[in-house]
């Protein structure tokens, strides 16, 4: 693999990371939270041979480009694609979105549905996770003891302990966030199942039948939820599937996006 050639765009007056190679039909490739460029860049070198010119981007926050300017959720990432169409002089464009890549491009279809052409989304977030008795109950005991302390004024106590309660139950996502925690409790707090229920474009989803972060059941609600979708499994991989079977994953991208819908 080569390395990407990074260049500088101002998106929404923030500077961003963009790769952009190939000519042909319009792809946008969105990693996933905690991603950048690289996250795609296999699949850009084996697409663009195809007929595609692919635009990856590093996303707000992270790889080589600025903090959002206050803590976004997923339609401020999804308004910030359509502006980068726009930046970018895209009047459509097939998009490619991995996890928190696929929150978005859920988001920008069912809004701007001119905008998208086709999506492959591969591990896709946005379908929530109902707790378990054990966490609902922790979680409500943690903040009756916030709760305690906050009337107490005990601030230093509170932090003390909400920094131990973190750094012992939060996602490694969470820990590792640093300045995006906000943004990541934003984001992960949505339920997108309303938006997949809008999307117009015909959507394939490719799933690993291992995946720990969105358990394979995900991938089948989206698929029941999508209008025009249909569920790939690849049986043995896990969260990164598309990167696993990365020869098996662009034939089926370059099958679908070249096919007549």
């Amino acid at each position: 693999m080569s390395d990407p050639v990074v260049a500088r765009r101002t998106v929404e007056g923030l500077s961003v990371g963009t790769a952009v190679i190939g000519e042909g039909r319009p792809v946008v490739a969105l990693h996933g939270w905690g991603g950048a460029i690289r996250s795609f860049w296999p699949v850009a070198e084996q697409l663009t041979p195809r007929g595609y010119q692919v635009h990856v981007l590093d996303l707000p926050g992270f790889g080589a480009s600025d903090l959002p300017p206050a803590p976004w959720g997923v339609r401020d990432y999804s308004r910030f694609v359509r502006d980068y169409l726009d930046a970018a002089r895209l009047e459509y464009a097939d998009l490619l979105g991995h996890s928190f890549g696929g929150r978005i491009s859920l988001v920008l279809a069912a809004e701007h549905p001119d905008r998208v052409r086709k999506l492959v989304l591969a591990s896709s977030a946005g379908i929530p996770t109902t707790p378990s008795a054990s966490q609902r109950l922790r979680t409500a005991g943690a903040q009756a003891v916030r709760d305690t302390l906050d009337r107490l004024g005990l601030d230093g106590l509170r932090a003390r302990l909400q920094h131990r309660y973190h750094e012992r139950y939060a996602s490694e996502d969470y820990r590792n966030a640093g300045p995006l925690r906000e943004t990541f409790l934003r984001v992960i707090s949505e339920d997108l199942t309303p938006f997949a229920q809008r999307v117009q474009a015909p959507t394939v989803l490719i799933w690993g039948d291992q995946d720990a972060d969105t358990p394979l059941w995900q991938g089948r609600r989206l698929e029941a939820l999508i209008p025009d979708a249909g569920l790939i499994v690849f049986q043995g991989a896990g969260h990164f599937a598309y990167l696993e079977r990365l020869l098996d994953y662009v034939r089926i991208v370059d099958h679908f996006l070249g096919a007549e819908s």
